[in-house]
């Protein structure tokens, strides 16, 4: 008789719950829940101890990108918020993306469920960033990890952090504790493993923690090449381990184009759920990632500021052209990149349209000259002087460039964009023989003209612009010319492309 009253207590289960859902196509929602992704619904989310409370409080839930992470997630929090037994505190749900793009792409996603859904639409409101209940009984957020200001020292049902493989430290989780008064609070981590491995890590200690088994209030569900939680899936081959969605796909070569089209370590990440870098890599990960201002994408023209530009040029076939603005933070005393800049379109393109374009970012940050490699000898050299910018060549390889660079970085002296592929170009850099390079049949446009600029940024005097400012354009278009007329020819500042080893971009 105990145990039929503590059932008659219990809500309905989350299965249940589904059942009377539509996914976003219109069709039932169980027809689009796996088997796999079945238990773990019901594991984490209806699993009791003897005293009727849920059996978990933490979950940390792994695979590869496109396999229903953060669907799962809205799902669980749609449950938490309209199916759970409403508490005194609430059925207050919080969802954290990693960034804003997460964050737009989550709320668009359970905007859809619940458009989709005349039941789900009839207990709620939506408004910017919130599904809210009417009657006051709960709410669900969804906000990127930068925008949680004034979310701590709340009480959640649900708290789900979605894509945690950039968090470095603890800072974000410890700001959002659950309450430990809330017997069924649960926080909910889905992500793919992180780039840095080592202890102190979020994501690397929670796998840790996780295959240690020695915590019995967390779940742990993992699906990577290299490990997974689940038998029916672990003796798979690693592309099918690490996504055990992959028949839902309907597009048995999208893998195989991802692995043509990005970076290894890239696609590591994503598509192979594998933490880490590639072996020999030449930048350490840690030291990279300091080095990324969140959220930062570019920075304006500034007053009172010298820049330094960089470009690595492109024929136009098969590697984008690339321009990179720096300059020296004074006050810091970093070399910060500004802007990176790329070509109008994706490949094929015309390299004398991508030149004119950079020629008009070059003028916006005050800029009469440009340094680059001897790629396609005297071409966009007269075509940039054609668009009023001085064309020096650089005189070192970009190996020798990527060695400078290097200690710059281990010791906090340079400012990045927040720019996923120029992140994943730059921790994809290994030794090749006696030389730094991309691995073969990648890519290192963007990272190579940003570690050129900033580079110049270092090894640079600033100029006075109080000083700059008095020269008026006439004159410096007349020591333009000058200079090119010196140097026009001479190997110190342009050199002969026939002399020098660094002749392609690829």
């Amino acid at each position: 008789m105990k145990r039929l009253r503590l059932r008659k207590r219990l809500p309905p289960s989350p299965l249940a719950f589904f059942k009377h859902l539509r996914w976003i196509d219109g069709k039932p929602l169980l027809n689009h829940i796996e088997p796999y992704r079945r238990k773990i619904f019901t594991d984490v989310l209806y699993s009791f101890d003897a005293q009727g409370h849920p059996r978990y409080n933490f979950a940390l839930i792994g695979r590869a990108a496109k396999n229903w992470k953060s669907a799962d997630a809205i799902l669980a929090g749609l449950y938490r918020l309209l199916a759970w037994p409403t508490a005194p505190q609430g059925n207050d749900v919080l969802i954290i993306a990693s960034d804003e793009d997460q964050a737009n792409d989550d709320l668009e996603l359970a905007k859809k469920l619940v458009d989709a859904n005349e039941i789900v639409s009839a207990e709620v409101e939506v408004v910017q960033k919130e599904i809210y209940r009417p009657d006051g009984s709960g709410s669900m957020v969804i906000l990127p990890a930068h925008d949680v200001v004034g979310q701590h020292g709340k009480t959640y049902s649900l708290l789900v952090f979605d894509e945690m493989h950039a968090q470095r430290d603890y800072a974000l989780f410890e700001a959002l504790k659950l309450d430990p008064s809330r017997r069924d609070a649960l926080m909910w981590v889905t992500t793919y493993d992180s780039l840095i491995h080592r202890t102190g890590v979020p994501v690397f200690d929670f796998v840790q923690r996780g295959r240690a088994g020695d915590d019995p209030t967390m779940y742990f569900s993992w699906y990577s090449g290299d490990y997974c939680t689940d038998p029916k899936f672990a003796n798979l081959p690693p592309e099918q381990r690490a996504n055990p969605s992959i028949a839902s796909w309907g597009n048995p070569t999208y893998l195989a184009q991802q692995r043509r089209r990005l970076p290894t370590n890239r696609f590591r990440r994503l598509h192979l759920n594998l933490g880490g870098q590639l072996e020999g890599a030449y930048f350490d990960a840690d030291a990279v990632q300091a080095c990324v201002p969140p959220g930062r994408k570019s920075i304006p023209p500034q007053p009172n500021t010298s820049y330094h530009g960089f470009v690595d040029m492109s024929g136009g076939s098969g590697d984008e052209a690339v321009l990179a603005i720096s300059y020296r933070d004074l006050a810091t005393n970093r070399a910060v990149l500004a802007s990176l800049v790329t070509q109008t379109g994706k490949v094929p393109f015309n390299p004398r349209d991508a030149v004119k374009k950079f020629c008009a970012v070059l003028h916006q940050y005050r800029q009469s000259e440009v340094t680059g490699d001897a790629y396609a000898g005297e071409t966009f050299r007269q075509d940039f002087l054609d668009g009023g910018i001085s064309y020096r060549v650089e005189p070192r390889s970009k190996s020798e460039i990527y060695e400078q660079l290097e200690p710059k970085v281990n010791a906090g002296e340079i400012e990045l964009l927040d720019e996923p592929t120029l992140t994943d170009q730059l921790l994809g850099l290994v030794m090749r023989g006696a030389k730094i390079d991309h691995v073969q049949g990648e890519h290192d446009d963007r990272i190579n003209a940003a570690a050129g600029a900033l580079l110049l940024s270092v090894q640079r005097i600033p100029v006075d612009m109080k000083d700059a400012e008095l020269i008026s354009g006439a004159e410096l278009r007349a020591e333009r010319d000058e200079h090119l007329s010196q140097n026009l020819g001479f190997a110190g500042d342009f050199m002969d492309p026939t002399d020098t080893p660094f002749l392609t971009n690829d």
